[in-house]
């Protein structure tokens, strides 16, 4: 599996080329004039223009929206074993100097680390993939080849379970790839704090690890104050506040499963359990505003709301709710860190949410601090689809 000479060809239409020819690495079927020969999914194809000229290498992928995704726009490439193991080389080493702060991050970030469709996130002597692409999963034997050769990697799990690649026309799977299976709760530590992680089932692939600096700034802004931490998950951000100094920590998640884990996570760090609510946030938050409850901090990191293109009126509404109510139960002087990992949200669009928000709450809020993906989740210049978290840290007056 390389790049030969008589590689099938995708010919892109005239006029449609100017994103490959400004580095976007993503070919959609409307751009395409013609494919000569017969790939396969998965096969690499070479993409030309009109005229013939060399526009890159991809990988083809025929059920999507998205029929190629590009390797290489070096003509010289080769896409082979080779070339996966140096990329995967590159993107670990990019990481290297997380190492004294975590043994936890992520190793490729698709697109960003020139690999589409790989996700690679390491968890000790662990790491775990999942491929959401053809072109990724016709690799899926080189590149758990390719982890596994990196300094003290023990096993590569897979977790393709995503339903993003029902579009790609291929079946969910989970399971190990390559070296030992992961036990069912690896502890990893990230800057001084211990966490446990199930990468088996956990969401995500065990914790969020694009939140690494706002967790740094949760840590620095929550002595003293009492904490509101919703979509709690595992309790990361319970936990550094609570490390921090804030004096009680309320988490509230909608999975029971979650909040045990959320226990023990507080427990191995020896934190107080602070109160830990199984419920709906949305409906929670009216019931902690119907008592006239205070916080000094509270946290809203959502899950991914906005789907596609026709959900982000509704998103924006349910974005509003969350932070209009957190607004009204915070004390003077409180501090509101809200999220949206949703990329189809502009972040301008997602500061005016929230100034929308405080409008009607009838609070004055001042942004303090802007937080982003950790940088372990590059954002390619030529790919602004590799940005999707933004939030606001917001002093309530």
């Amino acid at each position: 599996m390389s790049s030969p000479s008589n590689a099938a060809t995708l010919i892109v239409k005239g006029g449609r080329d100017k994103s490959l020819r400004r580095r976007h690495p993503w070919v959609f079927s409307g751009a395409v004039q013609k494919v000569t020969g017969s790939p396969a999914p998965g096969d690499t194809v070479r993409v030309v223009a009109g005229d013939g000229s060399f526009l890159a290498w991809g990988a083809y992928s025929p059920a999507s929206q998205i029929v190629a995704r590009v390797w290489s726009f070096d003509e010289s490439d080769a896409i082979d074993s080779l070339f996966i193991a140096g990329r995967v080389r590159a993107a670990a080493g990019r990481r290297a100097g997380l190492a004294a702060r975590t043994d936890a991050c992520r190793l490729v970030f698709s697109e960003s680390d020139g690999l589409p469709g790989l996700i690679a996130d390491r968890y000790g002597p662990i790491v775990v993939v999942e491929l959401t692409t053809t072109g990724a999963d016709r690799w899926r034997t080189e590149i758990a080849d390719a982890l596994m050769s990196l300094p003290g990697v023990d096993g590569v799990y897979e977790r393709s379970d995503v339903d993003i690649r029902q579009r790609e026309d291929l079946d969910k799977r989970v399971g190990s790839l390559a070296g030992v299976e992961p036990p069912a709760r690896l502890e990893i530590h990230e800057d001084g704090a211990r966490y446990l992680v199930d990468v088996r089932a956990g969401h995500k692939t065990g914790l969020y690890l694009d939140q690494r600096e706002s967790r740094v700034a949760v840590a620095q802004l929550a002595a003293g104050r009492r904490v509101l931490n919703t979509f709690c998950y595992t309790g990361a951000f319970s936990v550094v506040a609570s490390r921090a100094g804030a004096p009680e920590v309320v988490s509230i998640d909608s999975s029971g499963p979650a909040l045990a884990m959320a226990a023990q996570n507080l427990r191995l760090n020896d934190c107080p359990a602070g109160e830990l609510v199984e419920a709906d946030v949305f409906a929670d938050l009216r019931r902690l505003r119907a008592r006239g409850e205070r916080f000094g901090m509270i946290i809203l990191d959502p899950p991914k709301l906005v789907m596609n293109a026709g959900t982000i009126d509704k998103a924006t509404r349910a974005y509003k709710d969350i932070n209009l109510i957190a607004c009204q139960l915070l004390e003077p002087g409180g501090l509101l860190v809200t999220f949206s990992c949703s990329g189809l949200l502009e972040e301008s669009l997602f500061q005016k949410v929230v100034a929308g928000a405080a409008l009607d709450a009838r609070r004055e809020v001042r942004i303090t601090r802007r937080l982003h993906q950790a940088s372990d989740h590059p954002v390619l210049l030529s790919v602004p689809e590799t940005a999707y978290l933004k939030g606001l840290v917001c002093e309530v007056a």
